[in-house]
């Protein structure tokens, strides 16, 4: 796939220290237990920084991180990376136009997950414009070609997803971008929880208010994100 936008990458160090932002935000939150998810910012169009495995987001360091190539070859750095970096670098791949991904298992929206249930009821203004629809990709073996294969069809088409039975990932032209298209997946995903399960009523966006929203992604500068469809008439 070419490119046709002008890409503005960060400097190494930009990159380092918004990994370690981003993964300490995302422990703070709750998105993350353990050492559970990943993290990548490319800052070339041929490589990119990622965490470690086996550590605690909320606790890298600098000297943790690591720079590879496309290919997963470590450029920079002496611990390893994650072997779900392959699901980062499909996502590179399908659609050069991303710089940066972000691997988490925020509690609401991987439940969502695990029902495979997705994200796409039109009752937020801010899910429609940040997100659009998350679809649930199928099931795949963490780790494996199965997970990047997995993901691939919606790279381009869409702003995240959720992974089956898994947790969820979500891209953008930033990282920053990124981290806050999963902030409001899990956002989404609670709000739906609490009118869909709990409440058990939500009035959906009409039509019009939806195509109005969508106009607003577009201004935007964001093509991604697909439509959320109203179950009534």
């Amino acid at each position: 796939m070419e490119t046709g936008r002008q890409i503005s990458y960060p400097t190494d160090q930009e990159a380092k220290e918004q990994l370690l932002e981003v993964g300490r935000r995302m422990y703070a939150k709750g998105y993350v237990v353990s050492n559970d998810g990943n993290i990548t910012c490319k800052v070339s169009p041929t490589a990119l920084w990622t965490t470690p495995t086996g550590v605690s987001k909320g606790y890298m360091t600098e000297e943790m991180l690591l720079k590879v190539d496309l290919e997963g070859r470590v450029l920079q750095g002496s611990w390893k990376p994650s072997t779900e970096l392959k699901m980062h670098l499909r996502v590179f791949g399908e659609n050069p136009d991303l710089t940066a991904c972000v691997h988490a298992h925020p509690p609401v929206a991987t439940a969502f997950s695990i029902a495979g249930i997705a994200l796409d009821r039109p009752i937020l203004p801010e899910g429609v414009v940040q997100l659009g629809v998350v679809p649930v990709a199928p099931y795949a073996t963490p780790g494996t070609e199965e997970v990047p294969d997995s993901i691939a069809p919606y790279c381009c088409t869409h702003n995240g997803v959720l992974l089956a039975n898994h947790g969820a990932l979500t891209w953008g032209t930033s990282l920053m971008q990124a981290y806050m298209r999963m902030e409001t997946l899990e956002y989404y995903a609670l709000i739906t929880m609490y009118t869909g399960n709990i409440i058990g009523r939500a009035n959906e966006l009409s039509c019009e208010q939806i195509d109005r929203l969508v106009e607003t992604r577009t201004r935007l500068g964001v093509a991604s994100g697909g439509r959320p469809r109203p179950t009534r008439k």
